[in-house]
């Protein structure tokens, strides 16, 4: 090649061997002296340089110049210095002349360029642009089509997508394998982005389907995803789908056979949860037999990603019986002996999961897990423990607990809190060994280690002490002993709490005095309010105690910090009052041993006991909530009426579905990702007075306080025109039906929206409405109606018919002006039933 026609391969390699001595960094210089060659790049400057583009002897001799600038161009997008409309318009006129250079390198960069930077340009200047990406998809350069068909699919909208589809159809099934999955990557974005482009793209199904049979095994992968994307609504063509490809035995592609497989458990997963399939699946529907058939037989191949695929699926799937189980089981007990890590943690992950519900099944692979307690991988070697933990009897658990030990001082602290779960869980299989397994976990509480697993420790003992009683006595101990060298104040404070409720009554509660007061002595002062608190529990439930814990309280009466001095001296004040009112008596020295002993309780009328155990009647968060909705109600701050507990406007206590994975079911999770969720309070979030839409319109205030209101009845599908709930008010002589109601239609506005309420009721009958005057195009605005109470009718459940009264504005979606005069409409509603339960709230 001569000097003039382009690079040579000795020039090449010069221009390597300079661009390595430039970025080469010494051996003593730090990560600073690297250079980067985009540093410092003005934007004028690059623009400048992008005349080139202009210049076809530059084009065609300096296509390494070329690819400079483009690659500073994508930079300075990248960076945040955007192009403004002008400069971005140039710039792409000059892309485009960069097609008459035949440099593949350099072509590469304009395809790279154009799919950049097309979204920000003018659409009609991407349209120019179009003519030679089209010439490129047809023409002899499969790396130039393949490229092309990506560009196109990036910037065509379904009116080009139509002219060109004639183009990507034939490129579907092309013979090359780098153009066809170009095309179906390309179609797959294609039916993601707008309706319109998904009904073109459902016409090359054939295409598809064809390209499924190609040799190549990422065709035959693409086109499975493509042929899911555009079938995946339709469930008899999943099914058909399915059935055809496992029957056929035609995919070569073990990535294309991975997602059969996973097509193949979601249907049958599906067939469960829709009540088509129950019991057996080899005994169960045609499909779920033909399914079952195939994810068994594909345990058989010869890829491992199918293999674990398939057995990763029937472990998943939903009421799976013991013996259809086996089989996946047997293939995930080689794969732990894999010598791939990447393979030992999937099989490992995947048999924790199944231990959860089929122990006795795991439990052949115990073997296996053991060898893998000794893995370099603390991931696997955590897994395993915590599933031998499921698996394990109760002869087994010492020899567990032993393995454990030595395993546990080498860990991070995530995948210990795992652990500390799991022994949690075993502790609840086996009660008989609660003696064991909480002085193995109390032992770790003294060793060295993080907040979150001492935390975790903690938490599990105190859940013991709640489920399994005999362990209660025990777990104190072990607690007091741990606060004598905590270094970690929240759970000082938690622990001395513990024992301020649980310590009274036990069998010696003096034995705890000793460990609560060295915290008085030596802590912080929130752990010093804390004793002190705890201490005052112990007075008030034991009498014989009072006395000597008197003394001990007298010397925090000059505590440097408030909140110990005044809990000390309210409770000095009232065990000084106890004492003098109901003073103990012990028993006498010579008293008979048969005579049951009397019981070391307070009396009735026991101030102590009164002022210090007695709690407030509701939570602090509902008691905020409740003076809240006291203010929010329409004259309350000048009512005459004594401001008292008995008054205050009674609140619900609904219970939020918890969404979150509790950390003691993630079973088979990573240690670390257990680990990261566990511990983590929850955001409360603020509760809303769903009664404030009514104190809102003076009319709907006058009828007095609201005493509860319901959660949202919904009255017509998520899906329809016009989504209407109801929320029910209810007050001393009237309910109040607040109807929010959403307008889904872009060309419609409603007007004079009222729910008509009509029902054969003997205690109820309607009152009055409020409608909701305009709701635009996707706004909710409530409309009311007003039912009142009959005097002395009994109260009874009833039904009422709804339907939707509303007048209709055509409008223009664009501009949102009215294109017509309103005309009356009526949309049916369901039934809404007034129950006794809404009288009830729920309190605590």
């Amino acid at each position: 090649m001569a000097e003039g026609d382009g690079l040579t391969m000795n020039n090449l390699l010069s221009e390597v061997q300079g661009a390595l001595d430039k970025f080469k960094l010494e051996d003593e210089g730090g990560p600073n002296d690297y250079y980067s060659p985009y540093a410092n790049l003005e934007k004028a400057a690059v623009l400048q340089e992008a005349r080139c583009f202009h210049d076809p002897t530059a084009v065609r001799e300096s296509p390494r110049k070329c690819c400079t600038v483009i690659a500073q161009l994508l930079h300075l997008t990248n960076t945040g210095q955007y192009m403004n409309s002008a400069e971005a318009t140039e710039v792409f006129f000059g892309v485009t002349k960069l097609f008459m250079s035949d440099d593949a390198s350099l072509r590469r960069m304009v395809y790279l360029f154009i799919k950049d930077v097309a979204e920000t340009c003018n659409p009609d200047d991407v349209i120019i642009v179009t003519s030679s990406l089209t010439k490129d998809m047809t023409c002899d350069v499969d790396l130039y089509r393949a490229n092309a068909l990506r560009v196109l699919a990036r910037i065509v909208d379904a009116a080009m997508l139509g002219a060109i589809e004639r183009y990507v159809k034939q490129a579907v099934v092309d013979s090359s394998g780098q153009v066809s999955s170009a095309a179906l990557v390309s179609a797959t974005h294609l039916f993601e982005r707008n309706e319109e482009s998904a009904a073109i793209v459902k016409r090359w199904i054939s295409e598809t389907t064809e390209a499924t049979t190609s040799p190549n095994e990422m065709v035959q992968f693409h086109a499975m995803q493509l042929l899911y994307q555009i079938k995946k609504h339709d469930r008899l063509g999943m099914q058909k789908l399915v059935t055809q490809f496992s029957q056929r035995n035609t995919l070569r592609s073990p990535l294309a056979l991975v997602l059969l497989v996973r097509y193949t458990a979601k249907l049958l997963t599906d067939e469960v949860a829709e009540g088509r399939q129950s019991g057996s699946f080899q005994n169960g529907t045609n499909f779920s037999r033909a399914g079952y058939a195939f994810l068994e037989a594909s345990l058989r191949h010869k890829s491992e990603m199918v293999v674990y695929e398939a057995a990763k699926s029937i472990c998943a799937l939903p009421n799976i019986e013991p013996q259809e189980l086996s089989p996946a089981v047997n293939v995930l007990q080689l794969f732990l002996s894999s010598p791939k890590p990447a393979v030992r943690f999937a099989a490992i992950k995947t048999v924790s999961q199944v231990a959860v519900n089929h122990p006795r099944i795991v439990s052949k692979c115990n073997e296996d897990l053991e060898a893998l307690i000794a893995d370099a991988n603390r991931s696997i070697a955590t897994l395993a423990i915590t599933t031998l933990l499921k698996t394990g009897s109760e002869n087994s658990v010492d020899r567990l607990l032993k393995q454990i030990s030595v395993f546990l001082s080498e860990i991070p602290d995530e995948y210990k809190v795992t652990i500390v779960k799991s022994i949690q869980r075993l502790c609840l299989t086996y009660p008989a060994k609660h003696r064991v397994l909480v002085g193995f976990l109390s032992n770790f509480l003294r060793e060295e280690g993080g907040f979150e697993f001492k935390r975790s420790i903690v938490n599990s003992i105190v859940s013991l002490m709640k489920q399994v009683p005999e362990t209660t006595e025990g777990s104190l101990l072990h607690l007091c002993e741990f606060i004598e060298d905590c270094e970690f104040t929240m759970l000082s404070t938690q622990i001395l709490h513990l024992l301020g409720e649980l310590g009274p009554g036990t069998s010696a509660p003096a034995r705890y005095i000793r460990f609560i007061y060295n915290r008085v002595i030596l802590e912080n002062s929130a752990v010093r309010a804390a004793a002190v608190g705890a201490l005052s529990k112990f007075a008030a439930r034991c009498p014989s105690l009072r006395s000597s814990i008197l003394t001990l309280l007298k010397r925090s009466l000059d505590d440097e910090d408030d909140e110990t001095r005044d809990r000390a001296s309210v409770a000095v004040s009232v065990l000084k009052e106890a004492m003098e009112e109901f003073p103990y008596l012990a028993p006498a020295e010579d008293a008979d041993p048969d005579e049951e002993p009397v019981p070391d309780v307070p009396q009735a009328g026991d101030p102590a006991a009164f002022v210090l155990l007695q709690g407030l009647p509701m939570s602090f968060d509902r008691l905020d909530r409740s003076i809240r909705a006291y203010v929010k109600t329409p004259a309350a701050m000048d009512s005459p009426e004594q401001l008292t507990l008995s008054t205050l406007p009674i609140v619900e206590e609904y219970e939020e579905p918890d969404s979150a994975v509790d950390e003691g079911d993630d079973i088979g999770a990573d240690a670390a990702l257990a680990a990261a969720v566990s511990g983590k309070e929850k955001e409360k979030k603020e509760v809303v007075d769903p009664a404030a839409a009514v104190y809102a319109i003076p009319e709907l205030a006058a009828l007095g306080r609201v005493f509860r209101s319901s959660p949202p009845t919904a009255l017509s599908e998520e899906e329809a025109e016009y989504v209407v709930t109801c929320v029910k008010h209810v007050l001393p002589e009237h309910i109040i039906l607040q109807f929010p109601i959403q307008n889904t239609l872009e060309d419609q506005r409603l007007v004079n929206c009222t729910v008509t309420v009509e029902g054969d009721s003997e205690c109820f009958e309607v009152a009055g409405e409020v409608a909701a005057e305009s709701i635009k195009y996707g706004e909710t605005v409530n409309a009311f109606t007003v039912i009142s109470r009959i005097p002395d009718a009994p109260l009874a459940p009833c039904n009422f018919e709804c339907v939707l009264n509303f007048g209709v504005i055509q409008v223009d979606p664009k501009s949102g002006e009215d294109e017509s005069d309103p005309f009356e409409e009526e949309y049916p509603l369901e039934e809404l039933e007034i129950a006794t339960s809404d009288f009830m709230a729920k309190v605590s």
